[in-house]
């Protein structure tokens, strides 16, 4: 991209901020969110920047460290707010609606943050985003939260081009969605459960797969890794193998679809019930 896109970019995304004014933004450590964060950090006030980080257990163990280095980084005030959506039997059922009750339980903590320092909660959501089932959007949009990068026109490559030209050190890092996403629709959530599937793309995280989902389906995990990736993975079956069994799976299989990021909404029927609708 060359250089006059990205001072585009860049106004576009300074007025979607500054229009907000002083924001709390939900900071989750993909690109999306930490390119918010940045930009908050460098186009207002620091007194009208905090980010905040979900401390659960649906979420990665090392993302909480990882939020924690972007905000000592980049100059901004961080903290981690505790989420208690696995108390929630919404949320533990796994309906298609499961987002919801997630996001819901996130600004239920954001909130009152924002509201204390007469602050807008802000949140990572990009054009992209808005074509897929996501009503977790639906919830954050009910209490009030906005979206810079969506009112900016920001594109996922708008985004990373941005973040490479900040030189954000997460600017290529693969998304990371909740672990609670690699349970399929209807089998509950469980918190042995999400420590299973952690431990498991920890291990293939340290063998060289960055970009990589273990799908839950009881003893079997279903491995996605990009496709350029598969040979490697065939490769390396037996140390995966023995990793996963390890994290308490009998089963591992290699999904030769290759990774798709949200596969498991396509069981969703169009008309799936609940408050995103």
């Amino acid at each position: 991209m060359n250089s006059g896109a990205i001072a585009e970019l860049e106004v576009r995304l300074q007025n979607a901020i500054t229009a907000v004014g002083p924001v709390v933004v939900a900071l989750s450590g993909g690109v999306d969110s930490t390119l918010v964060a940045v930009a908050a950090a460098k186009f207002l006030p620091g007194s009208e920047v905090l980010c905040a980080t979900a401390d659960s257990a649906s979420l990665a163990s090392d993302e909480l460290e990882l939020c924690q280095g972007l905000g000592s980084t980049w100059g901004f005030e961080w903290t981690a707010v505790s989420t208690d959506e696995l108390n929630d039997p919404r949320y533990l059922e796994n309906s298609g609606d499961r987002c919801y009750w997630c996001k819901s339980a996130l600004m239920d903590q954001l909130t009152p943050l924002a509201e204390a320092r007469n602050a807008t909660v802000v949140l990572g959501v990009n054009l992209d985003d808005l074509g897929d089932h996501r009503p977790g959007q639906h919830a954050a949009a009910e209490r009030g939260a906005k979206f810079p990068l969506v009112e900016a026109g920001f594109s996922k490559p708008d985004i990373r081009a941005l973040a490479q030209h900040w030189n954000i050190e997460v600017w290529d890092r693969p998304a990371m969605p909740c672990l609670s996403s690699r349970i399929p629709y209807g089998t509950p959530v469980a918190v042995p459960l999400l420590s299973r599937i952690d431990r498991s793309e920890s291990a293939l995280r340290a063998m060289g797969f960055p970009d990589v989902r273990v799908r839950h389906y009881g003893d079997t995990a279903r491995i996605e890794v990009p496709a350029v990736e598969m040979e490697k993975a065939v490769a390396g079956a037996e140390q995966i193998v023995s990793a996963l069994q390890d994290a308490g799976y009998s089963y591992v299989t290699l999904d030769l679809a290759g990774l798709r990021s949200g596969n498991l909404n396509n069981a969703l029927s169009s008309e799936t019930p609940g408050p995103n609708d």
